[in-house]
């Protein structure tokens, strides 16, 4: 094992993971990301950051509810489990020596890489407008947030796992060209994330009102789970169904219920002895039985934005302390001017 191996796997695990802030967050997110993320503060250092930066990559002509959007997913993180005196919950653009490292390492990136990340393709084919320059750095721009806070564990799906790649490869040739062991290369979190689709059996997405909001009141879930997909075969109680073709509302049952409640519930459905509505019924309980606590809670914390507020002025600080150390130590492993 060489001297920079060794080096690199000595340094504490610490897990840095983000969200762009696009408005109040929905079950896939609560089930795919904030779920993990609870349970990862338990075991890591964690750096939680809302990505408003990278916002802006798509949206930085539609930035008035940009602030309103940051407390609604600090809201929803706060409800669903986050905890701040486990993780630091910080803003991106509140970190300005992340601006920074991004340029350095844009110095040192080729455009090849940049231009065949997957991830920028994703972006690109959501853009409505011509592709702009903050966009392009989009992969550069990921890949400081992950090394600015010195994360070397970021938690990903298998889809995503080419994503974090150029990330590697850019901490990589950094320690390279500058012969230094300053950065780990981030590694993959593995983790499993349900997919939940939205109602409608499209993607889940906020442009949809497809889906179910982590702030929803109980009629507000119940209205939008009664519109559900299941079986479209199934067009009369009297029919069979079968849970297999069931698009959205079985899908769900195996997330949110119990196992005794999924099994009966395939048999119920394949012998027509319980009909689409009632069973949408029956997943409205197991949904409020984890939900309904992390929504009362989240009415709770709107009702007073003080704390939202404290939290993140202390998690910016917190993060900007150890920003403050890895940019000193990237401007001198480059060795740029320092009075």
């Amino acid at each position: 094992m060489t001297k920079m191996t060794q080096d690199v796997f000595q340094h504490p695990k610490t897990v840095m993971s983000g969200m762009r802030p696009t408005g109040k967050l929905h079950l896939g997110h609560y089930v795919g990301v904030l779920k993990n993320w609870v349970q990862l503060q338990n075991d890591y250092p964690c750096y939680f950051m809302i990505a408003d930066w990278h916002a802006l990559t798509t949206k930085a002509t539609q930035t008035d509810a940009l602030r309103d959007d940051i407390h609604e997913i600090v809201l929803d993180w706060l409800a669903a489990g986050i905890d701040p005196a486990k993780a630091t919950i910080y803003v991106q653009s509140a970190i300005p020596e992340i601006a920074e490292l991004h340029l350095l390492l844009s110095m040192i990136t080729p455009n090849k890489w940049v231009e065949t990340d997957p991830t920028l393709k994703d972006m690109v084919q959501m853009m409505s407008e011509e592709l702009n320059y903050g966009l392009l750095g989009y992969p550069v721009l990921q890949t400081a947030d992950i090394l600015m806070m010195q994360g070397n564990l970021v938690p990903v799906g298998k889809d995503q796992l080419a994503h974090l790649e150029i990330s590697r490869d850019i901490a990589r040739r950094f320690n390279h060209i500058t012969q230094t062991h300053t950065f780990d290369e981030p590694r993959p979190l593995l983790t499993h994330t349900p997919l939940l689709m939205g109602l409608d059996g499209r993607k889940m997405g906020k442009s949809y009102g497809n889906g179910i909001l982590i702030s929803d009141t109980e009629e507000t879930t119940w209205k939008q789970l009664k519109g559900a997909v299941t079986d479209r075969a199934r067009t009369t109680r009297d029919i069979p169904g079968q849970v297999s073709q069931c698009e959205v509302v079985y899908p769900y049952h195996q997330v949110f219920s119990s196992q005794a409640v999924i099994d009966k519930t395939a048999e119920e459905c394949h012998t027509a002895a319980r009909g689409c509505m009632d069973c949408k019924k029956i997943l409205l309980e197991s949904i409020l039985s984890e939900m309904a606590p992390i929504m009362a809670r989240r009415q709770a914390l709107a009702n007073d934005l003080s704390l939202v507020h404290r939290i993140l002025k202390d998690g910016n600080e917190s993060a900007r302390e150890r920003a403050t150390q890895t940019i000193t130590t990237v401007r001198r492993a480059m060795k740029l001017y320092q009075s």
